[in-house]
């Protein structure tokens, strides 16, 4: 990317979730253009499994060239918000960019959303972005070329992208109907309201707690956003308002050709980010939808009565299923209420069913393809192995293609434990 070329010098920005990722390096790249920027994030003190603070963001800003302001704030909290907004007022004299950036994310079915989970998401994504613009939007109508920018996908009404997590995307979607609705509303104002929307997974902290390694390895870097962000921040406000971009989309409109720039690791094949037509059949293909062959979910208890002595297993899917069998209880099945089927993509191994809804759970070997499931997997054997040795993250796996669900994603994750007591056996 080109050099800033000073713009934003000595406008103030109120940053969501700036301590880290994409909200930091946005932060980072308006202080090169020698902007003030409010830090407005949760974490003071240091996270043991999340990098960054307040205090360690505003010194970055500040070595970028800029002037930061570090504040405790949760966006959930309204007298948070107007405190945070007041003092950033006090300070600098008034706002001008509001990036609403903090979200919390579980990609997770209806059953295994609890209501705790569905409120923390909308209370910080959708409820959130629109108190932080509630709150500095009678400042921005002050301000000169004045901008919101939120961090959300474009409305893309399709099922796939609610079918697995639902009250997720309606908690991103809340972000985007602000753009849509705001955009309009103050456009008199000469206030700009857009969304900004990565082409790919991003390589943060929230992404590799989802998918480890692998995913990272197929991300860019925060750079790519915070550089697009940048350019669609430095844009004239009373013209450029009410846009679902994309972030190499907007760079390319600038002349950038070189996006090996942002790859978390060069080289690696990058994995695109939901809610785009053009991920659609990444992730059609990526849930099993295309396999006509597999079962389809249902309540139905699995029937025990199929069971043979596992004949025509492999020996290292038969060890972990004998591992399996070894924790099988009823605490166990009362928790998960689920059934699965597992099947061995192209190997010759028979289909497995897990049946973790009935008494004390049984693992059915040669299940027949008539034996409904709650669940299918389909993948290889080798990662079947690794998943179970913990050698593979099943988010990762899921998100690279190397599993395919067809059914309840949610209660896929369920097993996360599961694979965790197989783990210490082994």
């Amino acid at each position: 990317m080109a050099l800033n070329t000073g713009k934003l010098a000595g406008k103030t920005a109120f940053i969501s979730g700036a301590s880290r990722g994409i909200g930091k390096a946005i932060a980072v790249k308006l202080a090169r253009d020698g902007a003030n920027v409010v830090i407005a994030a949760k974490t003071a003190e240091p996270h043991p499994k999340l990098p960054g603070t307040i205090y360690t963001a505003a010194k970055e800003v500040e070595e970028a060239g800029g002037k930061a302001l570090p504040c405790i704030v949760d966006i959930r909290d309204e007298s948070s918000v107007q405190e945070s907004v007041k003092n950033a007022v006090n300070t600098f004299g008034g706002i001008d960019i509001l990036v609403n950036n903090a979200s919390a994310i579980s990609l997770t079915g209806t059953l295994a959303t609890p209501m705790k989970k569905y409120d923390l998401m909308n209370g910080i994504n959708a409820r959130g972005t629109y108190l932080c613009s509630l709150t500095c939007l009678p400042y921005l109508k002050q301000a000169k070329n004045a901008h919101i920018l939120n961090i959300a996908p474009p409305l893309n009404m399709k099922p796939i992208w609610f079918q697995n997590h639902t009250a997720y995307t309606m908690a991103k979607y809340g972000m985007s109907m602000c753009v849509l609705g705001m955009s309009e509303e103050f456009r008199p104002d000469g206030i700009a309201v857009n969304a900004l929307w990565p082409r790919t997974t991003v390589a943060t902290a929230a992404v590799e707690m989802l998918g480890g390694d692998e995913l990272m390895k197929g991300s860019r870097t925060p750079e790519v956003m915070a550089d697009a962000a940048y350019v669609m921040l430095t844009r004239n406000s009373r013209s450029y308002t009410g846009h679902f971009a994309v972030d190499d989309a907007v760079l390319a409109e600038v002349g950038v050709t070189d996006f090996d720039q942002y790859a978390n690791v060069p080289g690696s094949t990058l994995i695109p980010d939901y809610f785009l037509d053009s991920a659609e059949d990444f992730y059609m293909k990526m849930s099993g939808r295309e396999l006509q062959s597999t079962s389809s979910p249902s309540e139905e208890p699995a029937s025990a009565a199929a069971s043979d002595s596992g004949a025509g297993l492999s020996t290292g899917i038969e060890n972990i299923f004998q591992k399996v069998e070894g924790l099988l209880n009823e605490d166990m099945t009362k928790k998960i209420k689920a059934t699965y089927r597992f099947s061995f993509d192209k190997s010759g191994d028979p289909d497995v069913l897990l049946d973790l809804k009935n008494g004390a759970g049984s693992v059915v070997r040669n299940a027949p393809a008539d034996m409904k499931t709650d669940v299918t997997m389909i993948l290889k054997p080798d990662n079947f192995e690794k998943m179970f040795a913990g050698k593979l993250n099943p988010m990762t796996a899921f998100m690279t293609g190397k599993l395919k669900i067809k059914g309840d994603q949610g209660k896929a994750l369920k097993l996360d434990k599961l694979m965790k007591g197989v783990q210490s056996k082994l």
